[in-house]
Parts: structure tokens; C-alpha cells; sequence
């Protein structure tokens, strides 16, 4: 189910893409950066036509049936369009904040969200490296737009235009944008942040479009001079070419916890708990590594 307002806009993003992606590729190999590979582009591509299927299957099958139903018990309406769409962008990108949030909190989710980081690659095409199940349960964020009115054809297109632009922060090509701009929009400086696996900047810089989430809820790092970013995940996948490791890989090092002898507490935890945390301490969350970064330059 596509409003024919998401439909042109698919259609005019593609060419934007494409110029963009061309021009960078072309840049990164006249500059010697060397930004693309062959194996990389196919994997972004692969991820995100699974992702891209899914969605629709999904989106067919029940998740608009079910915001539709949610819209009808909508306790109040939007009657300015101005307004209406204005904060419709704006519930949308605290929801993709949120839910971007708990993925990186909760190693349930980060199992799903996990394979856009796992690239150590970062250009215009890992903005395409989706998180394949997603769909599956990203509609729920959007249960309470939906209540408070906006029709959910509508939260979808909003949700097109506003992953366009994260998609498009994905370049290493612009350095820092105006002082202004990056003290309320997400920037490609913000962005590289978060896809890096550099202690100090794990599980920051969670906004799509607006930087100011992670201002108010203290998720914010600057990119620092002296901490050049290293892209990827904090442990290298095994296999990094095998198709199925990118969406398995931390499935199976669940599985492996669940396994351990353990309460079935602490196996919960092991489900709900940050990435990273153990029982015993054998590995880190992101918050553990910081504090020992910060004791060790003490």
C-alpha cells in the first residue's frame, strides 16, 4: 500500500542517488581514497532489497491494516496543513530517535540493527545497508503518530523523506557544515560518529534529520580532532563476505549465551541487556568501556 504522493517521490529520489553516488564514486577514485568496493556496494545493495521486500510484504499483509485502525481512534485533529506536516516530521524523527535508541540499548534489537554497522566501508551506499527485519516492528513506533491523527499513508511518506536524508549523511566528503546547522540537523561530522567503533563515540548521535534528540537526551559526541574515526563493529565479523553472516552474526552469539548455565534471569538479561553486557564481566557494554577509557587516562 503506497500514496501516489510516496510514489513520486521514490521516483524522484532515485536520480538524486544516483548523481550523488556516481559523483562520489568518481571523486573517491580520482582523490585515491579508495571509498568503494565491489564487494561492499553488492553487499548495501543485497541488504537493502531484502529489507525493501520485506517492508512491502509486511506493509501489505497488516502493519498499515493495524495503524489504520489505530488512526480511527485518533482522540484529536490537525486542521492546519502547515502545522500538521511540520509536526509530523517532527513525531517522526523523536520516534526514529527512539526507536534507534533501543536498538542500540537492547541486544534483541541490535541483533536486527547490527548489520548497518558491520560495514567498515563508509560512503553514500551504506545509508542503504539496511537492517532487514526491521520492518517487522518499526510500525510500532508510529502506533502513537497515528493516534494523535496523522493518517498512516501519510507517516509513511514522512518516513521516505526523512530516511532520504540519512541516507545522503552517509559521506565522507563534507567535512563540518555552518555552526548553526549542526546544532539542530544531523550532519554527515554527527553521522560519522555513529558508525564508528571508537570507545568514546559508541551508541551516539542517534537522530535522522535532528541533531537536538541527542542534545536533550545525551546521546550527543562531537567527531574529535584527534579521535579519527574507525568504521564498523567493535569486534570484526569472522566472515564479513558470507550474505547471511551480516543478518545471523549476533543471532547466533545469543543463541550461544542462552546456552550457558545459567538462572534464567540472567539469560534475560542476556536477550534485553545492552550489547555487550555478561554475567561474569568477560565482555563490555559501551558504558563499561568508556568508564575504563576515562580511568585509564586518568
Amino acid at each position: 500500500m503506497q500514496s501516489s504522493k510516496e510514489t513520486w517521490f521514490l521516483l524522484l529520489s532515485v536520480p538524486i542517488y544516483i548523481i550523488f553516488i556516481g559523483a562520489e564514486i568518481l571523486l573517491s577514485n580520482w582523490g585515491e581514497k579508495k571509498l568503494y568496493t565491489v564487494k561492499g556496494v553488492l553487499q548495501n545493495v543485497y541488504l537493502t532489497l531484502m529489507n525493501g521486500s520485506l517492508d512491502l510484504i509486511l506493509r501489505w499483509a497488516f502493519y498499515v491494516s493495524i495503524l489504520m485502525w489505530t488512526y480511527e481512534q485518533h482522540f484529536f485533529k490537525i486542521e492546519n496543513p502547515y502545522l500538521y506536516w511540520f509536526l509530523l516530521f517532527i513525531f517522526e524523527d523523536l520516534a526514529f530517535y527512539l526507536e534507534h535508541r533501543i536498538d542500540h540499548y537492547c541486544r534483541l534489537f541490535w541483533a536486527v540493527h547490527l548489520t548497518h554497522h558491520s560495514s567498515e566501508e563508509f560512503n553514500l551506499t551504506t545509508g542503504f545497508r539496511s537492517s532487514v527485519l526491521q520492518p517487522v516492528y518499526r510500525f510500532v513506533y508510529f502506533i502513537p503518530i497515528a493516534l494523535m491523527g496523522f493518517h498512516p499513508l501519510d507517516i509513511v511518506f514522512m518516513y521516505s523523506i526523512t530516511q532520504t536524508y540519512g541516507i545522503l549523511v552517509h559521506t565522507q566528503y563534507i567535512n563540518k557544515m555552518p555552526r548553526w546547522f549542526e546544532a539542530v540537523f544531523v550532519t554527515p561530522a554527527h553521522h560519522r560518529v555513529h558508525h564508528a567503533s571508537n570507545i568514546v563515540y559508541l551508541d551516539k548521535n542517534m537522530g535522522m534529520c535532528l541533531i537536538i534528540w541527542d542534545r536533550l537526551f545525551g546521546t550527543f559526541q562531537d567527531e574529535l580532532p584527534g579521535e579519527p574515526v574507525k568504521y564498523g563493529l567493535t569486534k570484526p565479523l569472522d566472515n564479513p563476505h558470507n550474505p547471511f553472516n551480516h543478518v545471523l552474526h549476533e543471532w547466533k552469539g545469543m543463541a550461544s549465551d542462552l546456552k550457558k548455565k545459567v538462572s534464567f534471569t540472567t539469560k534475560i538479561k542476556y536477550l534485553f541487556m545492552p550489547p555487550g553486557w555478561s554475567h561474569d564481566g568477560s565482555t563490555k557494554t559501551a558504558v563499561q568501556l568508556r568508564k575504563e577509557l576515562k580511568k585509564s587516562a586518568i
